[in-house]
């Protein structure tokens, strides 16, 4: 069962960036060595549940940090949950790491790490427990948390998998 996901337009959300990472790449040539940037940026809207990420690269920072925010727009989904929580355990997966999303009760706060914060805040989830498995890479591991948080499921969409209404749940 393939979800149908429109793209969403960026234009309609107030979207806040956040850079996870900045990484000086160096490229060996015949004449020396080319210095070149990429940022891994995180945007997201809390108050609409919306969140994407994106890489760029450039030979400075900032225009580095701009490519990776146009490509965090063209990316953005949205997510499911309940109230300030994710809405049931999660478990994403991408290359060897693994980012494990709990619900938490109200103030709680977000219990996270680097990247996977990042993700966290930007969407707007405010109680949260998570617990990163397997790689430190930022890209794995906002990949890893993207997978988890695309395989939240809303407590409307079970009820009507099982067949019955919301209150039976």
């Amino acid at each position: 069962m393939a979800r149908v996901t429109k793209k969403l337009d960026a234009a309609s959300f107030q979207l806040k960036d956040q850079v996870v990472s900045i990484n000086r790449v160096t490229k060996v040539v015949k004449g020396g060595k080319n210095m070149s940037f990429a940022a891994l940026v995180v945007v997201g809207d809390p108050s609409a549940a919306v969140v994407g990420f994106g890489s760029g690269k450039a030979k400075e920072v900032p225009q580095a940090i701009r490519k990776g925010i146009e490509a965090a727009k063209k990316n953005l989904m949205r997510i499911n949950l309940t109230q300030t929580t994710v809405p049931h355990t999660v478990l994403g997966r991408f290359g060897s790491g693994m980012v494990l999303l709990k619900p938490a009760p109200e103030g709680t706060g977000v219990i996270a790490g680097g990247a996977v914060r990042a993700v966290m805040t930007s969407a707007g989830i405010q109680n949260v427990l998570t617990k990163s498995i397997g790689t430190t890479n930022p890209h794995n591991v906002i990949k890893a948390t993207f997978d988890a948080l695309k395989k939240l499921k809303s407590r409307e969409h079970v009820a009507e998998l099982r067949g019955k209404s919301v209150e039976e749940l």
